[in-house]
């Protein structure tokens, strides 16, 4: 009877384990939000055919070491496809990246490459980071259209999360520019006062939404604005994402 319980008592322990390696990894996501990633631009609809990475751009995890955007990962490789419209951000010498964490993990260091150039890295020591992080990167010596890999590597696992961010540095994004003609100076009226108009307001917050900076939901009978633009996910509820919502 004693083997018994102990075989069933050690088999239940044996599945607890897995069911834990399975669920660990899950809970540590994140990807840089502005200047948008590509996975930001395909959750936002900016770019088309991106696959799931859509409903899911926080989850580019792979091993550590890699310098790809989709982290080897097959389902996620629309990524690293270079023939799609990506794109560019205009930015000048100093860009700040910010980081949007759906869960926050133990950090080794955050690493800006450029093609085979580490431009910045930025140590945690192991410490748990905050739910959104932003780091200043000084891209000097770089201009033109550039591909950025961000790549923020674990603590306390072999895995890293990779973000790519196409850059326009220097600003101006077309590269063979027509020349302008001669102006003609015509005498033209003065132009109507512009209508601004305010962000969308109103409405119950959801999922697979895309909320722009300032535009208020209603959930669980209160009123949220956005603190940051962004793509709803299930889990990412306003008072579950302070970095995320505001309650008015």
């Amino acid at each position: 009877m004693r083997k018994t319980i102990l075989s069933i008592v050690t088999a239940l322990a044996a599945v607890a384990s897995t069911l834990v390696v399975l669920t660990g990894p899950a809970q540590a996501h994140g990807y840089i939000s502005s200047p948008p990633s590509r996975q930001a631009n395909c959750a936002q609809g900016r770019v088309a055919n991106c696959g799931p990475i859509i409903y899911e751009p926080q989850s580019v995890e792979g091993p550590k070491g890699q310098r790809n955007c989709h982290g080897g990962l097959s389902q996620f490789a629309q990524l690293s496809d270079e023939s799609k419209p990506w794109p560019a951000t205009s930015v000048g010498q100093n860009v700040t990246f910010n980081w949007v964490l759906t869960a926050r993990h133990a950090t080794s260091t955050w690493e800006y490459f450029i093609g085979n150039t580490r431009v910045a890295v930025f140590n945690d020591g192991g410490r748990q980071p905050g739910a959104t992080v932003s780091h200043n990167v000084n891209l000097g010596g770089f201009s033109g259209r550039q591909r950025l890999l961000a790549v923020w590597n674990i603590a306390d696992t072999p895995m890293a999360f990779y973000s790519c961010v196409d850059l326009q540095i220097g600003g101006g994004g077309n590269p063979n520019p027509q020349p302008s003609p001669t102006p003609t100076v015509t005498p033209r009226p003065p132009s109507p006062t512009p209508t601004v108009t305010p962000p969308p307001a109103g409405g119950t917050w959801r999922t697979g939404t895309y909320y722009a900076t300032g535009s208020t939901v209603t959930y669980g009978g209160a009123t949220y604005r956005c603190l940051q633009a962004h793509t709803s996910l299930a889990g990412w509820e306003p008072p579950n994402v302070p970095a995320l919502w505001a309650r008015v």
